[in-house]
């Protein structure tokens, strides 16, 4: 075969072949692609391991409930037994309260139960004589008891309710007679000195004592109360005192009889809460001048009373379950009444011969 047969021949294969691969492209072509399915993937969810966040409330006073700031203090409640006869008055540093409780003493005289914690103030008095009544109104606070002296029996009372006992006839440091008055209207308290000798077992801040609102706005008497401009008193035949609603500056003005009441500074005493506590006052066994009889009040238990804030007052009824348990005020339908922020005077009322009446 010649040169040229065998290009022909080669020619002729190569066509061959190239005619065989596009019929199979062709028929590659003519088959519809299978769709592969979708893969979905589950979305992975690494859990949220940190706790949910407590809202943080601003530390509070515990007798007070207003905002601390960065002036919360820990040390213990301090009450100091102050005379409120007509030779006793202005007394000093009673407008610096947190809590002041007014009760009736024998001869049907007034004395106050100042409790401080939230300010010091420089100097408190006149100071007298440990009552009945002290522990069962400060044994919750489980702080310091301040007074010029008392009857041996009276004062073991306050020392077993779990009191530190500060006493002037027991010669404690921060108290002394002051030259400007008549004994025994002239023992006065150096506040600084006398915190400074709480012991390490009443050196802890009081718990709440009655309960507070967050704001004055809901406050028991101001959301559910009964608008009053006047509390009058008769707490016994020399007792009378009254509060008057006091709009520009949000609080009730204390006076004495009809007389302003004012602090030795010359502030006027007011308080933001009043409140009515009406309790069996009955004699105790220890004897007073003249063969009277020391009186107490009957304060475990429950009974009736009023709260008063923000020009309004509304009916409770007060709980104390134990001596050291605080005493506690609730509505009519069960739940805490809650007062204002600020300070509070609390009225000691006998059942039976004490009243309130407003106005």
């Amino acid at each position: 075969m010649t040169s040229t047969s065998h290009r022909r021949a080669r020619t002729r294969v190569l066509g061959l072949l190239g005619a065989f691969a596009l019929t199979l492209t062709a028929a590659c072509s003519s088959t519809t692609p299978e769709t592969p399915e979708p893969v979905t993937a589950a979305p992975v969810i690494t859990p949220d391991k940190q706790p949910v966040p407590t809202p943080s409330l601003p530390a509070t006073w515990p007798l007070t409930g207003l905002p601390a700031g960065g002036d919360l203090v820990e040390r213990p409640s301090l009450a100091v037994k102050v005379e409120n006869t007509s030779a006793a008055r202005p007394q000093s540093g009673l407008e610096q309260a947190d809590v002041v409780w007014e009760t009736i003493v024998e001869f049907q005289v007034s004395r106050f139960i100042a409790v401080y914690h939230s300010q010091v103030p420089e100097t408190v008095g006149p100071i007298r004589s440990v009552r009945p009544m002290d522990p069962l109104v400060l044994a919750p606070t489980k702080g310091l008891l301040a007074f010029s002296g008392g009857q041996g029996g009276i004062v073991s009372l306050a020392r077993q309710s779990g009191l530190q006992i500060l006493s002037n006839d027991e010669g404690v440091d921060g108290m002394y007679r002051s030259s400007d008055r008549a004994a025994p209207h002239n023992v006065y308290g150096d506040m600084k000195t006398l915190w400074g000798q709480a012991d390490a077992s009443h050196s802890a801040s009081p718990g709440e004592q009655f309960l507070f609102a967050r704001t004055a706005d809901e406050a028991a008497a101001v959301t559910g109360g009964t608008p009053a401009s006047t509390l009058s008193f008769r707490l016994s035949s020399a007792s009378n005192p009254s509060w008057a609603w006091d709009d520009a500056t949000g609080t009730w003005l204390r006076s004495e009889g009809s007389s302003p009441a004012t602090a030795r500074s010359g502030t006027r005493l007011s308080a933001v809460n009043v409140v009515s506590v009406v309790a069996n006052h009955p004699n105790t066994a220890f004897p007073a001048q003249g063969g009277a009889r020391v009186p107490t009040y009957d304060l475990v238990g429950q009974g009736e009373g009023t709260l008063a804030t923000g020009g309004k007052t509304v009916a409770v009824t007060w709980k104390k379950e134990a001596q050291d348990a605080p005493l506690r005020l609730f509505l009519a339908d069960g739940s805490d009444a809650l007062l204002a922020p600020g300070n509070t005077w609390v009225e000691l009322v006998p059942l039976g011969s004490g009243s309130l009446t407003t106005s």
